[in-house]
Order: C-alpha cells, then structure tokens, then sequence
C-alpha cells in the first residue's frame, strides 16, 4: 500500500519516509519510529492507519546519521538504536518530524510515536505549534519534561510492566499534566503495542489503538 518517499527539511536535509494512504484521505498523520527504525513493524502500523482512512507519513529519523536503517528486536538492534539516536541533535530530529507535517499540505495533522517516537510526539507538542493533536505509547524521557506546556490535546500510553519506565515517573506525568489524557495498562511492559516483540500483548493494544483512534478523529 505505501512507498518511499523524500521530504526536505528546512535547514536542507533531504530524508527518506514511508507514506501511506491518499492525499484526498479524510485525516493527516505523522508516525514517529521505535529505536529501530522505519522498520517492517512502523510500515505496517502507517498502512493501518491509512486503512482507516489517514494520508501517514513516517520520516526515518535516522537518515541524518545513516541512511536506510531497518533494525530488528534483538538486544544489539536496540543499542545501535541508541547509538543513532546519540548521534542526532534533537532539534535537527524535530526539523525533520515539522518535514513530515509540512509535505501533507493540512493545517490540521496529528502526531503519534511509539517508545522513542513516542517520547519525540511529546517533544513536537510542546515544542512547537504544528500539530492539532499529539499521542505517544510507551515513550521514554516524558518525565524529564513533564512540567513543558503542550500546544495541543495530547494523549499518552503506558504498560504497568514497563522495564525502561517505571511507575513513578508514569505518575510524575499525570500529577504535572492533570489536563492530558494518560492511560496505564496492567498486564502490559515496553513495546506492547509492537507484534514482533516478545513484551507484545493484544489486548492492551487493541484498547491503546481504539482510544487513539478516537482521540484523533475527535481533535483533526
């Protein structure tokens, strides 16, 4: 269903994305990677969202340290993740989710990210003006920021079970950000939300995407 596309950043960097859907679709979103990449997993996430009924575009974040990356699960696929993540200045990685946002032509787009890119959502909410509604599963580092004003409606997801982001800083969140919306699910860790990962669990993303479904056609 999707292709390869190319969008230009404005400070000129040219980055590779995975678009789905049509220009015409009723809603326009922007999905932000895993620490893997623009991989099998987020492809078939864009085309799902296309399916019902979005134009997605999902920038690969990585192309400004190496181009064409596509990791897998393993432990060693998640710390090169890291290691270009590490690689990246911030604001050249939201110059290029703003990218994504500027070649779907709306004023009204979403943003939604999942582990690392659920934690860039966060970062594209209150970090500029761009989007009418913001999601992030499972994102990592949201503490760190909570106190930061978010410029639109955000919706954000965690697992109970979640070994890289404890409770406590789930409930940071909520406590600085009693106007967003948050959800915690019990019998979920890291990752719940991806079926080629061991921590993958059905029915806390059949619920994760329902509600986030509903969030975005509420709010674009």
């Amino acid at each position: 269903m999707g292709q390869i596309i190319t969008l230009d950043a404005a400070d000129g960097h040219a980055l590779s994305a995975w678009e789905a859907g049509f220009a015409d679709s009723p809603r326009a979103l922007v999905v932000l990677q895993e620490i893997f990449g623009v991989n099998h997993h987020i492809r078939a996430v864009c085309d799902g969202f296309a399916d019902a009924g979005y134009h997605v575009v999902a920038p690969a974040l990585f192309d400004r340290a190496e181009r064409g990356v596509e990791l897998g699960y393993a432990p060693q696929d998640g710390q090169r993740g890291m290691q270009l993540r590490s690689a990246i200045a911030p604001d050249a990685t939201l110059a290029d989710i703003l990218a994504a946002a500027g070649y779907l032509g709306r004023e009204s787009v979403g943003v939604i990210g999942y582990c690392w890119g659920g934690a860039l959502a966060w970062a594209a909410a209150t970090q500029s003006t761009r989007f009418k509604a913001a999601i992030g599963w499972y994102g990592g580092g949201i503490a760190a920021t909570r106190t930061a004003h978010p410029n639109c409606p955000v919706q954000l997801h965690f697992g109970a079970l979640d070994d890289h982001i404890p409770l406590s800083d789930v409930e940071a969140i909520r406590a600085a950000q009693p106007g967003i919306e948050l959800f915690i699910y019990d019998d979920a860790g890291h990752g719940f939300g991806c079926s080629e990962r061991p921590s993958y669990e059905a029915r806390a993303t059949a619920l994760a995407q329902e509600r986030s479904l509903a969030f975005l056609q509420h709010h674009l």
